[in-house]
């Protein structure tokens, strides 16, 4: 594939939260082989035992997630995805992409999944890549800022009135109703 290049793997100076070898990379249902997985506060790379590999900036990355479904035949995995193209492109996979995506708004997506052969490594993999994510906030989310761990002020964000009333029990079990 392309998209795959040598370069040096992220160190201490970018900020490496971790290093997880034997760690398989599968892009898009398609193996890419098992090489070493890292997660720095930079960028998340993945390199084979030849040197080559890929490497992620945190803000093409729009989800990540832990799969715990075993009855996938990957296992239990890190999930990545990432609003960006990577697969090389045949003209056949051109047309069908032309004529399934009718929307010339949908942004292109591509899925990783991150197998470690240490099942045990994939809670410490996902902790590492929220602490890296959030250094790294999406700068399109008017909202992400607006939230400091309090409940979310409806008015005063929004102008709407709330009606902050308590109910009271068995209030509205005379009520009519249609279906």
């Amino acid at each position: 594939m392309s998209f795959l290049k040598s370069f040096p793997p992220p160190g201490p100076a970018e900020g490496l939260l971790r290093q997880q070898p034997d760690t398989e990379a599968v892009l898009n249902g398609k193996g890419l082989g098992t090489g070493t997985l890292y997660i720095a506060e930079s960028r998340l790379s993945w390199l084979d035992s030849s040197g080559l590999g890929f490497s992620l900036e945190y803000p093409t990355i729009s989800l990540h997630a832990l799969s715990r479904d075993r009855s996938d035949c990957l296992g239990e995995h890190l999930y990545v995805m990432v609003n960006a193209k990577f697969e090389e492109e045949s003209k056949e996979s051109v047309a069908d992409e032309e004529e399934e995506d009718s929307d010339d708004d949908a942004e292109p997506i591509t899925e990783f999944r991150f197998v470690p052969s240490d099942k045990s490594a994939l809670e410490a993999m996902f902790t590492a890549m929220c602490e890296c994510q959030a250094l790294h906030p999406d700068p399109e989310d008017e909202d992400s800022d607006d939230y400091d761990g309090e409940e979310y002020d409806v008015e005063a964000h929004d102008g709407m009135e709330v009606d902050t009333t308590p109910t009271v029990a068995g209030q509205f079990e005379d009520a009519d109703v249609d279906h």
